[in-house]
């Protein structure tokens, strides 16, 4: 008997790891690990869980209507899976296991300990590499050492590519009769771990939603990528996120998908396609990051010397933030959308991350935890690695004393206020010349309904750039 275990990879089709476990007659079996209290200690948001699981559900479907049983175990942490592993496996006989590479550290941590205690009954493992286009170690320096600066690196990774290319794994064709499946909704004990498994109706699982977002974008939205991707008000994104985190579709069938829709893999920002297909390759840039330098999975800093820097832990500035009450429209519509929605464009993530860090001058590890505690598309890699960079300690070539000034972005990426009227109701009715500065309209109308900054962004913008200069001291 060979075991699949699924775990980022909800998924049939390009899992490296089913396709292998499923080469030759042996019978196959999958599972899948709940962990309640681990998630709750990674910040792994309740949107985020209920996605996941929804998509678990049906991929135990799918898996059942080829005859492959998927199997439920419940441990409260990862210290718990070698032995419930262990257990599972001399129930059902099995010899190998197979599993998709984690790249956090603890997820790294517990896959040790795993094949340790499966060795001990003759169990080998497999893993194998599902989460990335190029595994983690292939794209690195002349000296063998991991790209500290995106650019080089996105041009290496493109290089390799070509080199080796890559391929698609099919589903697996059936390997016996249909198997019964029973919903996750009527075990009574995945409820009581996880409460109520209702999924929010814009998010719908499954590969082929997966596949169809993915379709439309590339139809419709991705020669135009370069110019509306900035913009929260146009739908000029592909929406893929939650998509990738959970597995539900691969990088490679992102990558694929742009080839056969442009007729060329694009390879420099004057062909069409290309800065959507960069947008790919920045995830995976964070991906090799997160496993060639442990670290980051352990809130420490890319850039060890910015330890030192004296961030702030303000409470109640910290709590303003998070309920979008800064006083700048821009970034309370941003966080106000997160919290409603469980997600954030990309352009925003940057403008209030920012402005945390370089307006508030608070720590970035607690932006980063609170955005986790909220994303449907948490993804450690990502979210560490943007953080970072707009923090200033991560990896990138840019100077410290970038600082982005939260009403200029406003004016610029959403400058008929379309965005932020949607999201600080206190702001509906105002007239878009007004709109990212409304506090003098609102004084002459006598309202007092909406929040004074709560910073002044030049003085902010002084200080966040001597935090930085004083570690060249």
């Amino acid at each position: 008997m060979k075991l699949v275990w699924f775990r980022n990879d909800l998924r049939l089709a390009d899992n490296p790891a089913l396709r292998h476990a499923c080469a030759g007659d042996e019978p196959v079996a999958a599972l899948f690990i709940i962990s309640p209290t681990q998630w709750r200690q990674h910040k792994m948001a309740p949107i985020r869980q209920r996605f996941m699981l929804a998509q678990v559900d049906e991929l135990g479907r799918e898996l059942a209507a080829l005859g492959i049983p998927l199997h439920l175990l419940r441990v409260e942490t990862f210290a718990e899976a070698p032995a419930a592993l262990s257990d599972l496996c001399r129930e059902l006989g099995v010899t190998q296991l197979y599993a998709n590479q984690a790249i956090e550290i603890d997820e790294q941590r517990r896959d040790h300990a795993v094949t340790a205690a499966l060795a001990e009954q003759a169990v080998s493992c497999h893993w194998l590499n599902g989460c990335c286009v190029l595994p983690p170690g292939r794209v690195l320096t002349g000296s063998g050492d991991m790209f500290k600066v995106f650019t080089p690196f996105s041009r290496a990774w493109l290089k390799a590519l070509d080199e080796e290319g890559f391929v698609i794994h099919r589903a697996p064709t059936p390997r016996g009769e249909p198997l019964p499946w029973q919903p996750l909704a009527e075990r009574a004990w995945v409820d009581e771990a996880l409460g109520e498994l209702t999924v929010d109706p814009h998010w719908p699982v499954g590969e082929a939603e997966a596949l169809r977002r993915l379709n439309i974008f590339l139809e419709q939205a991705v020669l135009d990528y370069g110019e509306t991707r900035d913009f929260p008000a146009i739908a000029g994104t592909s929406v893929l996120s939650p998509y990738l985190a959970a597995g539900i579709i691969s990088p490679r069938q992102c990558v694929a998908a742009l080839q056969q829709r442009l007729g060329y893999r694009p390879q420099s920002k004057a062909q069409p396609g290309f800065v959507w297909l960069n947008e790919l390759i920045w995830r995976e840039f964070y991906r090799h990051l997160l496993v060639l330098i442990p670290t980051l999975s352990m809130n420490r800093p890319f850039k060890p010397e910015t330890a030192a820097l004296p961030w702030s832990w303000d409470p109640d500035a910290f709590a303003a933030w998070c309920e979008g009450r800064t006083g700048y429209p821009i970034v309370d519509a941003a966080m106000r959308c997160l919290n409603t929605t469980g997600w954030m464009h990309n352009r925003l993530r940057m403008i209030v991350a920012s402005f945390l860090t370089k307006d508030l001058h608070i720590h970035w590890r607690l932006g980063e935890d609170y955005f986790m505690s909220r994303l449907i598309d948490g993804d450690l890699a990502a979210n560490n690695g943007g953080w970072q960079w707009a923090a200033g300690t991560g990896a990138d070539a840019a100077p410290y004393f970038r600082v982005f000034n939260p009403t200029t972005q406003g004016q610029r990426f959403d400058p008929q206020g379309e965005f932020i009227r949607t999201w600080v109701t206190e702001l509906a009715d105002i007239p878009a010349a007004y709109v990212h500065q409304p506090h003098d309209w609102l004084r002459l109308k006598g309202r007092q309904d909406y929040p004074a900054p709560m910073v002044d962004h030049a003085v902010a913008r002084v200080r966040a750039i001597e935090m930085f200069r004083s570690l060249e001291k």
